[in-house]
């Protein structure tokens, strides 16, 4: 397994995610930390963008996903987010965690962390 990683760190998207109603109906902030292992060394190689992981198209599919979801759950948000990511061949595992800032009294955000590798 490649111990290379790809960081998309502290990714803001705003969504609708809850299951109270008050947030069926307001889009709040969802923080998006992903870590992606790959093999990178043809990149560094290569110096050229098609043997990479390419962060970029990622973090748009991501944020266009994001967006355009209403799930209940962030344990749903961060599966489809890992399920995103392992799409791309190069990756072999995925650590993604979606934090909801401010979700709870007196604590900074609340979130989950999942630990994905292709073939599970």
């Amino acid at each position: 397994m490649a111990t290379d990683q790809v960081h998309i760190k502290e990714l803001l998207v705003r969504t609708i995610i809850g299951i109270n109603p008050e947030e069926r109906v307001k889009r709040q902030d969802v923080l998006i930390n992903i870590t992606m292992f790959a093999d990178l060394r043809p990149a560094a190689a290569s110096d050229d963008i098609a043997d990479a992981v390419n962060y970029k198209t990622i973090a748009k599919q991501v944020i266009e996903m994001v967006e355009n979801s209403q799930f209940y759950l962030v344990e749903k948000m961060a599966g489809e987010i890992a399920a995103i990511c392992l799409a791309d061949t190069r990756v072999e595992r995925v650590i993604v965690s979606v934090e909801k800032p401010g979700a709870l009294r007196f604590a900074r955000s609340v979130g989950v962390t999942l630990d994905r590798r292709r073939g599970e």
